[in-house]
Formats: C-alpha cells, structure tokens, sequence
C-alpha cells in the first residue's frame, strides 16, 4: 500500500500534533513494513526527533518542487503530486485535506484531535475560529473515514458538525517510548540537580492557557502540606499572568516552580521523579502528558468532563474542575498514602499497555486497509 500524509506538523512542530504525526509514522513504518510511506511537507526542516526516518527504507520524504505559495501546493497543489507518485491513500494527520482530493480517485482519511475551538471559541478569536471551522468540516466532508483519537473527539463530531457516527473510527495515540523506561539513579540526581528540584513535588505538565486549568492546582495548594510545592512544566500564554497574579497575592511564590523549554530526554526523568502528576484540563483530544505520566510510573490526578478518564483509566483519580478542594482532597490522600501510591502507579502502568504502538499501529492498518477495501 502506497500511503500519503499531511507530515508538515512532523517536521515544524515538537509539541501536540507534531508528536502524534511523528508517533503515528514512526509506528506505522516499523509495525507494517510493506506499506510506502510518503511525507509530504512545504520543507523538510531539520529536525531532531524526525532521525528515525534513516532507518527506514520504506519511508521517503517528498517537498514542493518551487519553494514559493507552498501554503496553496499543501491546501491544493499537492493532489497533483499524489497521483504523480501513485498514492493510493492519503491521511491528513492535523484536521485537514487538501482541496480536490475527493476528485483525484485517491482515498482519504483525516484525523480530528479535538474540537477546542468550537467548545471555547472566545480563545481562539473571530478569525482564527472561522478558518478552523472551514478546514475541519472541508475535510470531515470530503475524507473517506475520519479517525477521531478519543470517544469524546467522536462524539463532539457528532453532536456539534453532525457527522454520521459509521464514518468514524476511535484510534487512540501513543507516546513516545522514552516515557516507559525507568531512569537510574544517576539520571535522575543529575536532572534533580540541574533544577534544582525538591525531593517531593507535585506535577504539571503543558501549555500555560486557560483551557489548561492550572490556576486550579495553584488554588489547591492552600490547602496541601507546606513542603510539597508544585513544579509546572510548560510555556507560558497570557493565561500565565492570571495564573502569577494569583500566586503574588497568596504568598505562594516559594509554593511553584516553573520550568519551561524542558529538553525532550529531561522530561520523562521530571516524571519518574515526581510523587503525583496533576491534569485539571477541561478540554482534551486525548491527554498525552496523563499516558506519558503513566507510562511512567507516576499516580494520576486529572479533571471529569473531558476525555481524561479514557487517558487515564478506572486506577487514576479525578477531581471536579471547578473544585479546588476537591483536588486538594485528592491531593492529600495520596501524599499520605504510600500504598496506594504504589498500587495506582503499577495499575496505571498495566492499562497503559492498552496504548502499546504494536497495537495502535494494528488498529490504523486496519482502518486503512477497510478505507481502501470497502468505502
């Protein structure tokens, strides 16, 4: 099978869709060697998580031939470069298809992370709402299957563009390998070192935005042990401010510590290393940083009303986003219990072998084989 993707975000983007474009190819390319793979992208930027390509002789990298209006060759163009290289399925990995794909003869599949900016328009502006929407119900129309990477991203298809539910197929992604393997001592001590890390913290992990609920945690700590302060690692939007000026006014400035620009291998040593990993979004696709959190080894605590409690399994706890007393409850019952602990870290590591990249890989294969076959 000769199989085409939307790789731009593989090759521009380190975080969110990069990492599930990335993911998604790489598991692909080891798991079903007898496919093609095709990466089309405006450049192929230099990029060091993209190595993995040189090991696989059944991947190649295809670019526009003029470097100029390379938005419309990827939003147009492309289609006549996929029929020139006989692609027999393209799959947009970021909600997008280009324009005349349904009139190429090439099937189609694209992948809905999310619908944020419909369920929280005012954070996205006029603009940017409006070109989103056009993209997504462009290419939920006109793709073959639409792959949706949890039940909520599915549903919220349903309910909010109304797409016929059998066009829909839950594929969950993966994370990177690195999360699952356990740190030595003189790893950890180095990372700890560097940071300057406490021997105990509490754990976030993601973009500084409001959607991100973090100012939820920051609440929560007036009500936890003193000497557990609360380590965040992300980049910091506007929502930050809100987040800091809270923080000024409770005297909680020695409470948080705020890393950003983490390099990649670091990060899943900061996780091993943290007691409690704390998620209180309201809104997710899926909730990579809870898997990677688990694959860990590290207890979740993450927010109902989202898709968290599918990333996260029946062994994690949850709170109520709008309840930091809720979160400080939860909070403390697991700093006080070693035990349990212990028990929600090996469970969390058994149901995230629900997510192995041998059998996501299976399920796309199947998708695309079924894509090709019968629609």
């Amino acid at each position: 099978m000769k199989i085409g993707y939307d790789a731009k975000r593989a090759f521009y983007n380190n975080t969110g869709l990069g990492n599930y474009s990335r993911w998604l190819i790489k598991s692909l390319a080891y798991f079903h060697p007898e496919n093609s793979y095709f990466l089309y992208t405006p450049k192929a930027k230099a990029n060091q998580r993209l190595n993995f390509l040189g090991d696989h002789g059944n991947i190649q990298t295809v670019t526009p031939q003029s470097k100029f209006f390379t938005s419309w060759w990827r939003s147009k163009g492309i289609v006549k470069d996929l029929q020139r290289d006989s692609i027999e399925l393209y799959h947009g990995l970021s909600h997008e298809l280009p324009w005349g794909i349904n009139r190429s003869g090439i099937k189609s599949i694209v992948t809905i992370h999310d619908l944020i900016f419909m369920r929280y328009p005012k954070q996205f502006g006029w603009f940017n709402y409006r070109v989103y929407l056009a993209k997504v119900k462009h290419a939920c129309k006109v793709a073959d299957k639409i792959i949706a990477i949890s039940q909520k991203t599915k549903d919220d298809l349903i309910e909010l563009l109304n797409i016929d539910a059998d066009k829909i197929e839950v594929v969950y992604q993966g994370c990177d390998v690195a999360f699952k393997e356990l740190k030595n001592d003189k790893q950890k001590l180095a990372v700890k070192a560097k940071y300057n890390l406490p021997d105990k913290f509490l754990l976030n992990v993601g973009t500084i935005e409001e959607r991100k609920n973090l100012l939820l945690v920051v609440q929560a700590l007036k009500n936890t042990p003193a000497d557990v302060p609360l380590v965040v690692v992300g980049k910091p939007k506007k929502y930050a401010e809100k987040v800091n000026d809270y923080i000024a006014a409770n005297n909680l400035t020695n409470r948080v510590i705020f890393l950003k620009d983490i390099p990649f291998d670091e990060l899943p040593v900061i996780y091993q290393l943290a007691p409690i990993f704390i998620y209180p979004s309201r809104y997710e696709g899926f909730g990579i940083p809870v898997l990677e959190a688990l694959n860990s080894g590290t207890p979740v605590i993450a927010a109902t009303g989202s898709c968290l409690e599918e990333a996260g399994g029946p062994d994690s706890r949850y709170a109520n986003p709008d309840d930091a007393d809720d979160l400080a409850q939860q909070i403390n019952l697991l700093l006080a219990d070693d035990n349990l602990r212990q028990t929600m870290a090996a469970k969390g590591r058994e149901y995230a072998e629900n997510f192995n990249d041998d059998k996501l890989a299976l399920q796309l294969q199947q998708v695309y084989t079924n894509t090709l076959n019968y629609a």
